[in-house]
């Protein structure tokens, strides 16, 4: 494994661990405010989201070699998570949500590539 290899796994690695962490706050504090009918999209991508970053970073922390293969569906999860997020600017965890699962998709694309 060359050093730039190890290097793109491991700055997803730990893009994967901080986006599961910001979408874990993030469908938690949906869940805290008033307005939850118009966040249950969210909510289910939140969810989504941090379920498959984080089997991303267990398959990457083993070697499996199926770690490229989740990091491509943990890039569709994280760009739909994102997408999602950013329309609700009036909430600050789902703009914190938003730039995490953007630099999460960039990670993974990066190292599925």
């Amino acid at each position: 494994m060359t050093a730039l290899i190890a290097q793109r796994m491991q700055d997803c690695l730990d893009a994967c661990l901080t986006c599961m962490r910001a979408c874990e706050t993030c469908a938690a504090a949906c869940l805290a405010e008033s307005e939850i009918d118009m966040l249950r999209e969210c909510i289910r991508l939140d969810r989504d989201c941090a379920d498959v970053c984080a089997l991303t970073a267990q398959l990457m922390m083993r070697g499996s070699d199926l770690y490229a293969h989740a990091a491509r569906l943990c890039a569709e999860a994280c760009a739909r998570c994102a997408q999602e997020c950013a329309q609700h600017v009036q909430h600050d965890h789902c703009l914190v949500c938003a730039e995490a699962c953007r630099a999460c998709e960039a990670a993974c694309r990066a190292v599925a590539a």
